[in-house]
């Protein structure tokens, strides 16, 4: 290197390749921004972690749902049934191979499609039923019955609920040169006057086009049996395996005795043998969903809706020349057409409508969660940027351009977002449970993280672009500002507006569920518009006090009110959704309640086919101890007791007495209203037919004496002014014509007590209702289509120890109604509903949501109040230097931030109360508890305390931890903030 004299030498300096210059940059600002950068990562960790694995969690709920309500409906009759009619009359002489045909039904699930066929199995190996035949002899005692129809049965199903009391039970294998061998309860045995040993003579109907004379059979008792109590409803539509009924005959005057007995298996082989016509033979499937219940479930429909066509399609061709029938060959015997029964598709359509209530409920918590996260999201990032902001203007200062710092603030964040989704999405998935039918959904994922990507490089460039040049008037930019928040503050309100109204018009989807998002968007401009109004006003009335403490604090807190509109967004949805799910809880447990009680009308009900008068029945005030039935003692003394009331059910023809026009089919009840006041002493509806309905002690009701009654509106609709009468004809006795007079209308009120759930469970919707004293049961006919309901009230001891127990309920129900009573029990009833799938898994929604947002909120308060600590302390600074002490100051603090504490806590109550009612639409609860009508909302007001209390307390804890890191600075740091 040369240099003339005189000068100094030249130095150049190396350059560095402008990719390391921009690596050391990105390092170097990933270490200044490590702490907003980490609650970035943890927020997208959290939302997309929870894409993965709420999906499966929510699918498990939905999938133990739709279990628990399969159970119950398979526990009554089976969802899928098959059954046919074999043709016995296609050889000579007539045969059926009854034992084959039965166990050939297990292979009529492989015409299915699909691989249905491994989610259905076979119970009870089949039954069959033959039409009523006439029973010939004996003849049963008493005038009363002109005929006698028996029908009989072979269902193996029912043998572990029977003990024989004598004998034994129908031989499946008969022994040869023998008659067939049935089974009779002790009722049937006793209205046949039979005994075992006794044969029966029947006469079975004849089969038109082969037989031209009914054949005869004959059957011999083998044994008598008693019914026992079940714990569920085996009994259901069974009732004639141990109760005789009697009706009306059709075409003769008298009545008809039907009973029903069982037969053992091969008792088909041998009626066939004489001549009788195959039975209806039906074969019980049963679903079986465990795992993903829900996938199984509608992966078993579309097969089943053309499963009868298959079946036809691989069984059956030709005709039967006898029936003219299509004909099938089942385990090479020839039988009739299939009839399919699908009990599950239905089922399956009713949870269906459940399930998209309960998702629509939710979403209503997912929307509320992602828009507090994003929220947070959007806090997070202005403070990174707020960090920065020395740095970006240096930058700026320096020439770099705004698309540079753009993509020098995404290349510092992104990489982290994406890292973090990564491993969100991976931790959901380990966690999520697997075998459900739901599943992660990537799509969310994805549009939480490029959101929240997006949000990046949109904040770094509102932050970092340049200002525009004042081609206006101050005044003028002024007014443009100001009509543009009109603008969006009207266009939020009318898109609100608009959203409600749709949601309540057409019901919840996946974008009107965002509705309560605007909902709290709208009350927080509302909110920012009256806030600074309310903080003027106070500002006046501080101004004219004499301390300074209250004028700084307000005038502080009113020139901050605007920039406070992000924090009061998040406070106010957070605690609106808390609030919103609490009710929705309160609103269902309460409503669970009611359901219970009204599924079982006091703590328990037995109900029962037919009009039975159960032993140990208690008058007015009466208890019946559960140590023995039909044991009654007096109410004052009773160590234990159970308190009971009556009520039958019966379907009258009334005729008005204005007009004579006739109502059928009304439901006419009967109640003793003094046990139905002793039992519910606080029910209006016992109160009301208490002072309607009682008549005076000793009075004997006859036919000629007007009986009081309550009527539905309906029926009162129909007969404005008079009452009406009923014709009542009883075998062997004239016939007696009575009077009911109305003496009240019940009120919907009263159509909802708990007092009529179980007697109105049997009763069609729609029908007129007649209630009427139970002092004229005995002029009213004995239906054998009737009903009787039982209802117990467990009563406590006189020292104070527990009421009855479930247990005892139930053995008192039993004894007093019969082992065929469906008993249930509130207390069971109640937890059955509160362990429904969806119920719970609503709540556990609500409540994750609720957490997660109250985290994400409290996180989003803590950014917005660092960042915007600054002011407030650059302003006690100031007053510092002034003299100003530390107590003031640290009033100061608590000032400025009690407004916004205030006004999050009003708006946040006043979004959670007002979006139920706005939404009340499309809030259907009732199908989560079961009682009468939609349960009324009940607002939780001890979680509405205690969140505002959560709220202000936050508040307080940030004014006190700024007055604290206040008093600690130095006299020069706090000269460096002025």
């Amino acid at each position: 290197m040369t240099r003339s004299a005189g000068t100094r030498p030249e130095l150049t300096r190396p350059m560095r390749p402008a990719p390391a210059v921009t690596r050391r940059l990105i390092r170097k600002e990933t270490r200044g921004d490590l702490p907003m950068l980490v609650c970035l990562a943890v927020l997208v960790l959290v939302l997309t972690a929870l894409c993965a694995w709420a999906p499966a969690l929510a699918g498990r709920q939905e999938d133990r749902a739709l279990r628990q309500r399969v159970a119950a409906a398979q526990a009554q009759a089976p969802l899928i049934s098959l059954s046919t009619t074999p043709e016995i009359f296609n050889t000579s002489p007539p045969t059926v191979d009854m034992a084959t045909l039965l166990a050939a039904g297990r292979t009529l699930t492989h015409p299915l499609s699909g691989g249905a066929a491994r989610h259905l199995s076979f119970t009870g190996g089949g039954s069959y039923d033959y039409d009523p035949a006439s029973l010939l002899s004996p003849r049963p005692p008493g005038p009363a019955n002109t005929s006698t129809q028996l029908t009989v049965s072979y269902l193996p199903s029912a043998r572990p609920h029977l003990r024989y009391v004598s004998g034994r039970a129908p031989a499946d294998h008969t022994p040869l040169a023998t008659a067939p061998q049935i089974g009779l309860s002790q009722a049937t045995a006793q209205a046949l006057g039979v005994r075992t040993g006794s044969r029966l003579s029947l006469e079975f109907v004849k089969t038109p086009g082969a037989q031209t004379v009914a054949p005869h059979a004959e059957l011999v008792v083998s044994g008598v049996y008693r019914t026992t109590t079940t714990t569920d409803d085996f009994w259901t539509g069974r009732e004639t395996l141990d109760q005789p009924s009697r009706y009306p005959a059709e075409r003769s005057t008298g009545t008809v005795l039907a009973v029903r007995g069982l037969v053992g298996r091969d008792a088909a082989d041998l009626l066939a043998g004489a001549g009788v016509g195959g039975p209806r033979v039906t074969w019980q499937l049963r679903a079986d969903l465990s795992g993903a219940a829900l996938d199984r479930a509608r992966a078993l429909t579309g097969p089943l809706s053309h499963y009868g066509a298959d079946l036809s399609a691989a069984l059956c061709q030709g005709s039967d020349w006898v029936t003219g029938d299509i004909s099938c060959q089942v385990g090479g015997q020839s039988t009739q057409s299939l009839l399919v029964t699908d009990s599950l598709t239905p089922l399956l359509t009713t949870f269906t409508a459940q399930d998209q209530q309960a998702r629509a409920l939710a979403t209503y918590a997912v929307d509320a969660l992602a828009a507090v996260a994003l929220a947070t999201v959007a806090v997070a990032v202005r403070l990174l940027l707020r960090r920065r902001q020395p740095h970006l203007r240096l930058q700026r200062a320096r020439g770099a351009s705004t698309a540079r710092l753009v993509l020098l603030r995404c290349a510092v964040a992104w990489p982290v977002v994406l890292v973090a989704a990564l491993l969100g999405w991976a931790a959901g998935r380990a966690l999520a449970p697997t075998g459900t039918s739901g599943s992660p959904q990537p799509l969310p994922a994805a549009l939480v993280t490029v959101v929240v990507l997006l949000t990046v490089p949109l904040m770094t460039w509102l932050a970092v672009r340049e200002p525009r040049r004042p081609g206006r008037l101050r005044r003028t930019r002024r007014k443009a500002a100001v009509g543009r928040r009109v603008v969006l503050e009207l266009t939020v309100l009318l898109a609100t507006a608009a959203g409600v109204l749709a949601l309540r018009s057409q019901g919840p989807d996946g974008i009107l569920g965002a509705v309560p998002v605007l909902v709290a968007l709208a009350v927080v401009l509302i909110l920012l518009r009256v806030y600074p109004l309310v903080l003027r006003l106070v500002l006046r009335q501080t101004r004219r006090g004499r301390g300074v403490v209250g004028f700084v604090g307000a005038a502080r807190a009113a020139h901050d009110a605007p920039a406070t509109g992000l924090a009061l967004f998040v406070l106010v949805l957070t605690l609106g959704t808390a609030v919103f799910g609490g009710l929705v809880q309160r609103t269902v447990d309460d409503g669970l309640a009611t359901g219970a009680a009204w599924s079982t009308g006091a703590d328990a009900s037995a109900t029962v086919a037919g009009i039975v008068t159960p032993a140990g029945t208690a008058g007015a005030g009466g208890t019946v101890t559960p140590a023995g039935a039909g044991t009654v003692v007096p109410e004052t003394g009773t160590p234990t007791g159970i308190r009971t009331a009556l009520q039958h059910l019966r379907t009258l023809d009334l005729a008005g007495q204005t007009d004579g026009a006739v109502v059928s089919q009304v439901a006419v009840i009967t109640v003793d209203p003094r046990q139905l006041a002793a039992l519910a002493p606080k029910s209006p509806l016992a109160a009301a037919l208490r002072s309607g309905l009682t008549t005076p002690p000793g009075t004997r009701t006859g036919a000629s004496t007007p009986l009081p009654s309550f009527l539905s509106s309906g029926l009162r609709a129909s007969e404005r002014t008079g009452g009406f009468t009923t014709t009542i004809v009883t075998q062997g006795q004239p016939p007696v014509n009575l009077t009911l007079k109305p003496v009240g209308t019940l009120t919907p009120a009263e159509l909802r007590d708990p007092l009529l759930g179980p007697i109105t469970a049997q009763i069609p919707a729609g029908t007129p209702m007649l209630i009427t004293t139970a002092a004229a049961e005995h002029l009213l006919p004995q239906q054998a289509s009737g009903s009787t309901v039982l209802l117990l009230k467990g009563g406590g001891r006189v020292d104070g120890s527990a009421a009855p127990s479930p247990t005892a309920l139930r053995s008192t129900a039993a004894k007093a109604l019969g082992p065929l009573a469906q008993i249930r029990v509130r207390s069971e009833t109640l937890s059955t509903l509160r362990a429904d799938g969806l119920t719970q898994g609503l709540g556990t929604i609500y409540t994750t949501s609720s957490i997660l947002a109250a985290l994400s909120g409290l996180l989003a308060l803590a950014l917005e109040l660092t960042l915007t600590s600054h002011e407030r302390s650059r302003t006690t600074s100031f007053l510092r230097t002034l003299g100003l002490g530390g107590k003031e100051a640290g009033a100061i603090h608590f000032l400025q931030l009690l407004p916004l504490a205030v006004a999050s806590a009003v708006g946040g109550t006043l979004l959670g109360l007002l979006e139920p009612r706005l939404l009340a639409g499309t809030l259907d609860l009732r199908q989560f508890t079961g009682g009468p009508a939609q349960p009324a909302l009940h607002t939780d007001y001890s979680l509405t305390l205690a969140l505002v209390a959560g709220v202000t307390a936050l508040i307080l804890a940030a004014a006190a931890t700024e007055t604290v890191l206040a008093r600690r600075r130095r006299l020069g740091a706090v000269l460096r903030l002025t």
